[in-house]
C-alpha cells in the first residue's frame, strides 16, 4: 500500500523534519499522547514531526480538516488513543493523509501559519502512556534467540519441537507496562543457583534486558472468531519499541513446568510514539525460511505474508552505567540487529492468537519476543551476548564489563528504518533504569 505519503523526496515546511538522522520526517507521522509543560495542560493526542508535536486537540478545533479526517482527529485528541484506534484503517489513513498534506512544503502560507500555531516543541512536552492497555501478550518468535537460549537451558536439544509450527506466547501483565523513562527496582523472587539442591529467596542476580518491538491492536476482533492472516494487518494500528526486562534466575527456576511469571511481570518498558503500519509499508521484506522448514498451516499461511510479511526495522541497544552518567557518556552500544530476522510475522502472531476464538480488544499490546540475528553481535539480550554469563560484554567508554545488569545501569533501545528509495524513519527511544531492590 505505497502512496504519496511515502514519497522519499517529499519535504515539510518545518525545517527540523529534514534534519539529518531525524526520526520524524513527514513520511513518518507517529501518534502519541503528550501535555505541554509551559503552560501546563492536560494530556492530549499528538503527532511527531521533526522536533515538534502537532496538537491534535487544537487541530480538531480548526477548519483545516473535514469529513472522516476531522472525526478521526477528534477521536485521536483524547488522553488515550483507544477511540481513534478502534475506528479502523480508513480513519487512520484519512488522518495520516490530511496531516501529510498540511505539513508538506508546498502548502499555502496561510495554512503554514495556522499549523505553526498548533505545534508543541518536544522539548516542552511531557509524554504519557499513549494507550489504555487492557492486556499484554508476549511472543517468542526469533529462531536465533530460541536456539541461543536453548543451548544454555537444554544443550542437547536447543530448539523446542513446536517452534517452527506456531508462534508461541504467554500472557504478561498489562499493569506493569510503563512508559520510557520510568525507573524500576530490582525484583525479588526464588531462584536456584547452580550447584544448590534447594532454591534461595532474594533480589535477582541475573537481571537482563530483552530487545523487542510491540504492536497494538486497533480494530478489535469478535469473540469466537479468528482473524485470518491475510486480514490481520488491518487490525494492527502500529508498533513501538519494547523492553521486556527479565530476571533470568527467577525465570528459569519457575518455568518448569509453566511459562514465565515473576521473572517477567515486574516491568515492561515501551517507547512513547506509535509508528503506524502505513508508515512502515516501504520496509517490508520476505519472511526468512530455510529448505526443509515445515509448511505453515493454512491459518498462518498467505502468499503476501510469505513475500512481504517481515519488516526491516533496525534496532540498537545501548547500555549506560552510573559511571557513564558521571562522565557525561551516553552509553555503549552492545547490540545491533534487525526485526527482519524474526521467524514469525506480526500478522501470523495475531492470527495464531485468535484462531481458537480468543478475541483481542482495542489497545491490547503484543510483544514480538526478543529480536536476535544470526551472529552474537546481533543478539537481543545479555543472556545471549554473554552466553549465560560466561563471556562478559565490554563497555569501552568506561573499560567495564557486564554479564548481567548492575544497579544504576540504564538501557536504551533505538529503532529506525532505512532503505534505498525511501526516507529514513525512526521510533525514537525506549529508556529504563534499574534501581536497587527495595528493602
Amino acid at each position: 500500500m505505497i502512496d504519496f505519503t511515502h514519497d522519499a523526496h517529499a519535504k515539510s515546511w518545518l525545517v527540523s523534519a529534514q534534519a539529518k538522522g531525524s526520526d520524524f520526517p513527514i513520511q513518518n507521522l507517529p501518534f502519541g499522547v503528550c501535555s505541554p509543560m509551559n503552560p501546563p495542560s492536560s494530556p492530549r493526542g499528538g503527532v511527531a514531526i521533526g522536533d515538534q508535536i502537532v496538537d491534535l486537540a487544537r487541530l480538531a478545533a480548526t477548519e483545516l480538516l473535514t469529513g472522516t479526517a476531522r472525526e478521526a482527529c477528534i477521536a485521536a485528541s483524547q488522553k488515550h488513543l483507544n477511540d481513534f484506534m478502534s475506528l479502523g484503517q480508513t480513519a487512520w489513513r484519512a488522518l495520516r493523509h490530511s496531516l501529510f498534506n498540511l505539513l508538506r512544503d508546498d502548502v499555502s502560507t496561510s495554512v503554514q501559519e495556522q499549523m505553526r500555531g498548533l505545534l508543541i516543541p518536544q522539548a516542552n512536552a511531557v509524554m504519557h502512556m499513549p494507550v489504555n492497555i487492557g492486556a499484554f501478550t508476549d511472543f517468542f518468535t526469533s529462531l536465533h534467540h530460541a536456539v541461543n537460549g536453548g543451548r544454555i537451558a537444554r544443550p542437547g536439544a536447543p530448539l523446542i519441537a513446536n517452534f517452527k509450527w506456531l508462534p508461541a506466547a504467554y500472557n504478561g501483565r498489562a499493569s506493569s507496562v510503563v512508559l520510557s523513562g520510568t525507573a524500576f527496582h530490582r525484583p525479588k523472587g526464588q531462584a536456584r543457583p547452580s550447584g544448590l539442591a534447594e532454591p534461595v529467596f532474594g533480589p535477582s542476580t541475573r537481571l537482563d534486558f530483552e530487545l523487542e518491538l510491540g504492536f497494538f491492536v486497533g480494530e478489535p476482533s469478535r469473540f469466537g472468531h479468528g482473524v485470518p492472516v491475510a486480514q490481520a494487518r488491518n487490525h494492527i494500528f502500529g508498533m513501538c519499541l519494547l523492553n521486556d526486562w527479565s530476571a533470568r534466575d527467577i525465570q528459569f527456576w519457575e518455568m518448569d513446568p509453566l511459562g514465565p511469571f515473576l521473572g517477567k511481570s515486574f516491568c515492561t518498558s515501551i517507547s512513547p510514539w506509535i509508528i503506524t503500519m502505513d508508515a512502515l509499508e516501504p520496509y517490508r521484506t520476505p519472511l526468512i525460511r530455510e529448505a526443509g522448514d515445515p509448511a505453515s498451516f493454512d491459518y498462518l499461511d498467505d502468499e503476501m505474508e510469505r513475500d512481504a510479511g517481515a519488516y526491516d526495522i533496525r534496532c540498537d541497544v545501548l547500555l549506560q552505567s552510573a559511571e557513564h552518567r558521571e562522565h557525561g557518556f551516553p552509553g555503549d552500544r552492545v547490540t545491533s540487529t534487525s526485526f527482519k530476522y524474526q521467524y514469525w510475522s506480526v500478522s501470523q502472531m495475531l492470527a495464531h492468537h485468535t484462531v481458537n476464538g480468543c478475541n483481542v480488544r482495542t489497545g491490547d499490546l503484543m510483544g514480538t519476543g526478543t529480536i536476535s540475528g544470526p551472529t552474537r553481535q546481533q543478539t537481543g539480550s545479555l543472556l545471549e551476548l554473554t552466553e549465560g554469563g560466561a563471556l562478559p560484554v565490554s563497555l569501552p567508554s568506561t573499560m567495564a564489563t557486564r554479564t548481567f545488569l548492575e544497579d544504576g545501569d540504564a538501557v536504551e533501545l533505538r529503532g529506525y528504518c532505512v532503505k534505498e528509495g525511501a526516507a529514513r524513519i525512526g521510533f525514537g527511544t525506549c529508556y529504563g533504569m534499574l534501581l536497587p531492590a527495595t528493602i
